[in-house]
């Protein structure tokens, strides 16, 4: 377990806007962490907390409360708080890092570098392998077919993969009553979507299919349309002119 003590600098892997805390309280569970640029505090489990020791090396420009500004030569510790050795105004000058000027942000990428806030390679390795299946599935033949909610009914996937696999679609659907016309135009329509061939959707129905057909592309396609009927199509055109 990690040794914590009072005066300690400590940056929050979770919250690194909160710049650096100083630790000021410790029990066996439990240790707080004052943040002085956002005037908060905030308690962590020992066990599982997000935490990273703040450590400066040699090179590094330090500064104080009493606003002294050194040039790290060397860090040593001295009761589990780090020391920072440094020329100040030509005399070497000892600060104890309870002594740092807590108004230090380490959000920028290279703050964090920098100071040691190194992520695990988990998070990399993660974010790798996201990609790759995101690639791997922005080529697969199915794309844009999987994922609205209807029964995969093979009739209706095959229509819609062969109208995929066109250049540039152009087809009459004749099936009979109640085989899912519109469930194949949908399908039709979510993957020309999904797949970038198509980027707006003109649908005209009969009036007594537009309700139909709007709840239905919402609920199985999550697809939003405006119902343009006559008296807004009439709104619109008094509206820009």
């Amino acid at each position: 377990m990690t040794e914590f003590k009072t005066g300690q600098k400590w940056i929050s892997g979770s919250e690194p806007d909160l710049g650096m805390g100083s630790i000021v309280r410790v029990d066996d569970r439990t240790v707080t962490l004052r943040f002085e640029l956002a005037g908060e505090d905030r308690t962590y489990a020992r066990q599982h907390c997000p935490l990273t020791r703040v450590r400066f090396n040699p090179g590094d420009r330090i500064a104080t409360t009493d606003d002294i500004v050194i040039t790290v030569i060397r860090v040593t510790e001295a009761n589990g708080l780090l020391v920072y050795h440094g020329d100040y105004q030509g005399t070497l000058t000892a600060i104890q890092e309870s002594n740092l000027d807590p108004h230090v942000r380490f959000s920028k990428p290279q703050d964090r570098l920098f100071t040691h806030q190194l992520d695990g390679n988990r998070w990399f390795a993660l974010r790798h392998d996201t990609l790759q299946v995101r690639n791997l599935l922005s080529q697969s033949p199915s794309r844009g077919l999987y994922g609205p909610r209807v029964s995969m009914v093979p009739h209706q996937l095959y229509i819609a993969n062969e109208v995929a696999s066109r250049f540039s679609p152009r087809v009459l659907l004749a099936d009979e009553v109640g085989l899912g016309k519109t469930i194949e135009a949908g399908l039709i329509l979510h993957q020309q979507l999904q797949t970038g061939r198509a980027e707006r959707a003109l649908i005209i129905v009969p009036p007594a299919l537009t309700f139909q057909w709007f709840v239905e592309l919402i609920r199985r396609f999550n697809l939003t349309f405006t119902i343009l009927e006559e008296e807004r199509c009439q709104n619109i055109v008094a509206d820009n002119t």
